[in-house]
């Protein structure tokens, strides 16, 4: 039987929402972010590091912030940045994923900041991307990422529903705090016990989503 209420749209962050990606899968790319900002921009492999998580601060996304001050190609930057020997040995299964899924009323989406390529190989190797009707990446908010309006916008028109049907169930407070500045309801993927006014609930873990489905 699956539970939530009729009509509402749960939109899913990837990483470290639906699995854990900050045990392998980050350190890799950040790695491969910082080594193309030494190669790129010439800079020494601190400052790079340095800018690297600036950018990502500042705008939700490093691609952002090297496009904007850097005329980065993003095409070109998102495939080198997400090269990877063996994605299969980095991407952690989440026992019970599959069925908490199936069991949570209405229509999913998946919008991540990352490439689609990455997105659909991360969600093929966890087994649900059968689960979501549409995946909204970079490329599909026009390298407009979380927490940008635009790229939530852009979202909206794509899945044709207002954003007070939504549900945002995301690790990231930025993206949140957009979200529900533009309406829908907010769900905290996270171990901690901090809970801003923005968010609606907070749950240590995704798998225990359709316990509150029908409380927000």
């Amino acid at each position: 039987m699956s539970s939530g209420k009729p009509g509402r749209v749960w939109i899913f962050d990837l990483d470290d929402t639906l699995h854990n990606a900050s045990r392998h899968v980050f350190p890799h790319i950040n790695h491969a972010m910082t080594r193309y900002l030494m190669v790129h921009l010439g800079l020494d492999e601190a400052a790079a590091n340095q800018l690297r998580r600036h950018y990502w601060e500042k705008y939700g996304a490093t691609l952002h912030g090297l496009m904007r001050h850097h005329g980065t190609d993003p095409h070109h930057f998102l495939h080198h940045t997400h090269q990877f020997a063996d994605l299969s040995l980095m991407v952690l299964q989440v026992q019970g994923l599959r069925e908490m899924l199936a069991r949570l009323g209405g229509r999913k989406v998946v919008f991540t900041n990352a490439p689609m390529a990455y997105a659909r190989q991360v969600l093929d190797l966890l087994r649900i991307r059968h689960c979501f009707e549409h995946v909204f990446s970079i490329e599909s908010t026009r390298f407009q990422p979380k927490p940008a309006k635009a790229g939530f916008m852009r979202l909206l028109s794509r899945i044709e529903v207002p954003a007070a049907r939504c549900v945002m169930v995301e690790d990231s407070l930025p993206a949140l705090k957009m979200a529900r500045q533009l309406g829908m309801k907010t769900v905290f993927i996270s171990p901690g016990a901090r809970r801003p006014s923005y968010v609606d609930a907070r749950l240590h873990s995704v798998l225990a989503l359709p316990n509150l489905s029908a409380l927000i």
